[in-house]
């Protein structure tokens, strides 16, 4: 638990629009993650870890469209490298790892969605993904000000 707070400080640090606003709040972070641990463990969500030297350097998260006739779909959510082991392929690494989760439980769409016109939305494009479109004001940055942010798409 320390590892996944301490991971997603890091992101909110930086700037990162995962959900959470400045100051980070510690609390919070627990409830947040003990609330997806729970939700992975009841098979409706995949939280992937990358490890170096068994310590967690990056995070991604995979949600399975719950309705019957979504049951092709999930979503890929708070895809976090640490600031200090950026560049190094982590991040490729755990999307990669996304889509055979997918596969392996029966998904063909993957839907995401990122603040625009920033790194993680090339990123994703060179990923395959497609944009469905943009949304102003959808999410809030860490320091509290509004983002657009882009919807995006693939099939597997």
């Amino acid at each position: 638990m320390r590892e996944l707070v301490a991971l997603l400080r890091d992101a909110v640090d930086d700037g990162a629009s995962v959900g959470f606003l400045a100051p980070f709040d510690e609390t919070l972070a627990n409830t947040y993650w003990n609330e997806r641990l729970r939700e992975a463990a009841l098979g409706k969500r995949v939280i992937l870890a990358a490890l170096e030297d068994d310590t967690i350097v990056g995070s991604v998260q995979l949600v399975f469209a719950a309705q019957q006739n979504g049951r092709h779909r999930a979503e890929v959510q708070r895809l976090i490298v640490r600031r200090d082991c950026r560049k190094r392929g982590i991040a490729a690494h755990l999307m990669a790892r996304v889509d055979d989760v997918a596969r392996e439980n029966g998904r063909t769409l993957l839907v995401l969605n990122t603040r625009s016109d920033d790194g993680p939305e090339l990123f994703y494009q060179h990923l395959g993904y497609s944009s469905a479109g943009r949304i102003p004001d959808f999410a809030r940055n860490p320091d509290g000000t509004f983002n657009t942010t882009t919807i995006m798409w693939r099939r597997l």
